[in-house]
């Protein structure tokens, strides 16, 4: 049963801390992913970082149960939210995704829905029922969360697909908070944008850094020192599958690497 109206018109949730334990992944008979280990904290920032081909983006599909749609695809291991297992058999995909949300690489609104309308459709996909005199609170909320209300708040009706490419990604965000995540995932949420775009998208996500935990994969470590609380270096060598070389605070990871593997990638001696 979908949350009755008055329920989505409180006030957003707190934050939860995220862990995986012993995460490993298959596609097919291959291997991607070797018991991935990794703390999460509430209301911080993790950045996912290493060379293309290495699981980071599998591994942060896991996170909100969308590698299981994938056709041969298996994993093993565990995730849980506040120390509650997402892969419970008693768990329900869409209650795992209704905590957990998802900002792709491309931003992808509905492109002949309207602001307004594209904002609300995730709380279709996710069950999440909101009383008629509640949406347009909701709406508000969500694009000033999103920091795109002061652009959009005159042509709510006007189609999704019109606006820039930032502005689209940010009301892609706009779509995720509506459904009140605890946890926002982001796959190089910037890598499809302009500079002046991206420094939109980075000042947005430190600004929703102490409403909800992010997890963020990105390739510009540039990005990566400049949004993130804690850092995992992932690497796959010479045909084994992907695991974390390092992981720590941004600080120490970029600064002061156990590592050498890890001080030659944020350096950009390789990937």
């Amino acid at each position: 049963m979908g949350q009755a109206g008055p329920l989505a018109a409180a006030a957003p949730p707190a934050p939860s801390a995220l862990s995986a334990t012993a995460v490993s992944a298959w596609f097919g008979q291959r291997k991607v992913l070797e018991r991935v280990s990794l703390e999460m904290p509430a209301g911080q920032v993790t950045a996912l970082i290493g060379p293309s081909g290495c699981g980071k983006s599998t591994f942060l599909r896991i996170l909100n149960r969308m590698h299981e749609v994938i056709p041969g695809a298996r994993l093993g291991g565990e995730v849980r939210l506040d120390g509650a297992d997402i892969y419970a058999e008693d768990r329900r995909v869409t209650d795992a995704r209704k905590a957990i949300g998802m900002v792709f690489q491309r931003p992808n609104p509905f492109p002949a829905m309207s602001i307004y309308d594209n904002v609300v459709a995730g709380l279709k996909l996710t069950g999440v029922r909101v009383a008629k005199s509640h949406k347009d609170g909701l709406v508000e909320e969500s694009l000033k969360r999103a920091g795109l209300w002061n652009e959009v708040k005159t042509r709510l009706r006007q189609p999704g697909g019109a606006l820039s490419g930032g502005q689209q990604q940010r009301l892609c965000i706009a779509r995720s908070l509506a459904v009140r995540p605890r946890v926002l995932l982001m796959d190089e949420p910037c890598s499809a944008l302009d500079p002046t775009s991206t420094r939109v998208i980075e000042q947005t996500i430190t600004e929703l850094s102490s409403q909800v935990t992010i997890v963020i994969v990105t390739h510009n470590m540039q990005q990566a020192a400049r949004v993130s609380d804690s850092c995992a270096f992932f690497l796959a060598e010479q045909g084994t599958p992907g695991a974390i070389v390092e992981q720590g605070s941004t600080d120490q990871v970029f600064h002061n690497p156990i590592d050498s593997r890890t001080s030659d990638y944020v350096n950009g001696r390789f990937g």
